[in-house]
């Protein structure tokens, strides 16, 4: 989905900028057009020399060209991409693109962009790490800007280091599912939790369920493929998230999902709670492995776990949507239905362990969608088909 495409490559002074070139010949491949606006300091670590040869184009990186004095409009240069990368993105570069000081004519092309704009950040890990370079990362977040860092939506090694410039294959897999996303979601942002979650009994112990996260990392997949912004709160599952889109947080117990999804929620146009969340949990944990010593019955004393269902329908705002789901075994219709009413939800999904195929640990799902209009059921299809499916009457609800 890159060709014909316009892109500003901006390179800043790091020893990353060599990663600059492999980026270039990889957008060039997919068919990109790509302009160079480097730096001074950038110029240091790579040659506009060998960056022209890559681009077929003039390197960019003055007001005015050294050799006639020609004025380079970065005006212009903003209004003809359709998406500005910079990478690598200093420590320096990251606070002045979000302080706005146009002191190069990096800065000075960002500032003036109206294509999407993507940031690889390469520092140290300390620089990375400092609050201050954190606080100026969510600054450019809360401008839109999306921030690669290495592991973004799980592509890279989780053995890459944090600050490490990310890949440059998977800068350009973020760019071309950006370019390929559906515009169903576009702009819109959803919060999807799944998974189990576990209580702890003691440090090797805990109540739990057997959630693989399967229906809800298919959700997440579904709604990034059609253009939203995904926070995705997991249980302790093995899955791996895959988009670019897909920003997400691992939690473990439910009163640390709670947290998660009460804050998130805020910010959310739609929520979808696939989770498994656990109903009750140990009133106390024990310090120590709890020794099987002699013969007798080990008494447990269980207490709720707070309702997130519950919780988020109380906050809702009206434009706000909040999906639920419901596993069932027994009276599956009126407890469905019973949910869709108390907790606030806009529809629910039921699905049942009575149906073969069903359910936790399985590939295949079916269910039905219930709403205060009616139910629609479905047939027995694959987990990232009935995300389709659920993610439609998402759509049409939005």
């Amino acid at each position: 989905m890159l060709k014909g495409k316009k892109i500003i490559l901006g390179i800043s002074g790091s020893i990353a900028a060599y990663k600059a070139c492999y980026l270039i010949r990889g957008l060039i491949r997919e068919g990109a057009e790509v302009q160079v606006v480097i730096t001074p300091a950038g110029k240091e670590f790579i040659t506009p020399i060998t960056l022209s040869a890559l681009t077929s184009k003039p390197v960019i990186s003055e007001f005015f060209a050294q050799r006639d004095g020609t004025w380079n409009s970065h005006v212009d240069l903003g209004l003809w991409a359709d998406a500005m990368v910079i990478a690598p993105a200093t420590a320096a570069t990251i606070g002045k693109m979000a302080n706005g000081i146009a002191d190069n004519m990096l800065i000075t092309t960002y500032l003036s962009a109206k294509a999407p704009v993507f940031v690889a950040p390469a520092m140290d890990l300390d620089m990375y790490a400092h609050p201050s370079t954190q606080k100026n990362l969510d600054t450019l977040r809360s401008y839109g800007n999306r921030i690669i860092e290495p592991g973004t939506g799980e592509l890279a090694s989780h053995l890459v280091g944090k600050g490490r410039m990310e890949e440059p294959e998977n800068i350009i897999r973020v760019l071309d599912e950006f370019f390929s996303a559906t515009p169903e979601l576009q702009g819109k942002k959803v919060m999807i939790t799944a998974g189990p979650t576990c209580e702890k009994i003691d440090p090797v112990r805990f109540i739990g369920n057997y959630s693989s996260g399967k229906m809800g990392f298919a959700l997440a997949e579904e709604c990034a493929r059609r253009g939203a912004d995904v926070t995705l709160i997991a249980g302790p599952v093995q899955m791996q998230a895959r988009h670019s889109r897909i920003r997400r947080i691992d939690v473990e117990s439910a009163a640390e999902m709670y947290e998660a999804a009460s804050e998130h929620f805020r910010e959310s146009d739609a929520a979808i709670l696939c989770a498994a969340v656990a109903d009750f949990r140990p009133v106390e944990a024990a310090g120590k492995k709890i020794k099987r010593e002699k013969e007798g019955e080990l008494t447990l004393h269980l207490q709720p776990t707070k309702d997130i269902a519950a919780c988020l329908g109380r906050e809702k705002k009206e434009n706000q949507l909040l999906v639920g789901f419901a596993l069932e075994t027994d009276d599956e219709q009126r407890n469905a239905e019973g949910k869709l009413e108390r907790k606030n939800l806009d529809f629910i999904v039921l699905n049942s362990l009575n149906d073969a195929g069903a359910g936790f640990r399985h590939d295949t799902n079916r269910i039905s969608i219930i709403d205060r209009e009616g139910r629609t059921d479905y047939p027995l299809k694959s987990k990232k088909e009935v995300a389709r499916d659920i993610i439609d009457r998402l759509v049409k609800s939005l």
